[in-house]
């Protein structure tokens, strides 16, 4: 199948669409503005993702997705650094740090985080590679295509209304406010947020220090906005500009509702998160 273009004529949805249905096996490479990815695809099926920024190694991808802490993946880069994803998924299990389950849905969320982000691309070279596979020492997880088209296609929806209410992550800074924490039930993505508000980090400073893309962070604050539990502020040391825009419709309409209405527009955010 050869299959090249631009993002501009050919999208990510059409791109998986057509793999999918012609159940191909092969590498696909998108060059992007800032970021190159590279997917990998057998009989149709995603097997395997990973970016130049994120090279894709076992470590690198539990300590993305949450299941191993910081330091575990530093110890365990100076000790096994030249050893294969096989190999060092044994030591961890070996170790007791992570399960064969923590692995496989380590190595999942992993790849399912890369490929929904090129869904909000709009710009870059695409290349498709017949019958080109990952290396042999990387764990591969085989996806089904079609959930994959569809969760993204959600999530274009959602990512452009965040992105709406939240617009430059750069520029925008969390306060807490005096709403008791204890009130709400928080995710561990939401904890790993909150350790790391301060004054002088912006939002996007934030994402940085959890590994967390846009999309996700966007996600969390938006929902922390609506429950009331912090507000939006400009960063410390930030140039003031002459004139300041209202910050968002998001810390506007939070600012103006009763408890009782911010605790309904929780819970339907939250059931609207669980089906996603």
């Amino acid at each position: 199948m050869a299959l090249k273009g631009n993002l501009r004529d050919f999208s990510t949805t059409q791109l998986l669409n057509l793999v999918n249905l012609a159940r191909k096996t092969g590498k696909l490479t998108i060059n992007g503005l800032s970021e190159n990815a590279s997917l990998y695809f057998r009989e149709g099926r995603l097997v395997y993702a990973a970016t130049n920024a994120q090279e894709g190694h076992l470590a690198a991808m539990l300590l993305k997705t949450g299941k191993l802490t910081r330091e575990q993946a530093d110890a365990i880069n100076n000790q096994a650094a030249n050893s294969s994803d096989r190999v060092m998924g044994k030591y961890l299990m070996d170790a007791r740090l992570v399960s064969r389950d923590d692995i496989v849905q380590g190595v999942k969320d992993y790849m399912l985080e890369i490929v929904y982000d090129l869904f909000t691309w709009t710009d870059g070279d695409f290349f498709f590679e017949q019958d080109a596979l990952p290396a042999n020492d990387r764990i591969t997880v085989p996806l089904n295509l079609d959930n994959v088209i569809l969760e993204g296609s959600r999530r274009i929806e959602q990512f452009e209304k965040l992105q709406d209410e939240l617009p430059d992550l750069g520029i925008i800074a969390l306060k807490i406010t005096d709403k008791p924490l204890r009130d709400v039930k928080l995710t561990q993505d939401d904890w790993r947020v909150i350790s790391h508000i301060h004054p002088r980090n912006s939002v996007k400073q934030i994402a940085m220090n959890n590994n967390m893309d846009e999309f996700q962070i966007r996600k969390i604050v938006y929902g922390m906005l609506q429950a009331g539990l912090v507000e939006i502020i400009r960063p410390e040391g930030l140039e003031q500009k002459k004139t300041i825009a209202p910050i968002t419709r998001a810390g506007r309409k939070a600012a103006s509702q009763s408890p009782a209405e911010k605790r309904s527009v929780v819970t339907k955010l939250i059931d609207r998160i669980r089906r996603i």
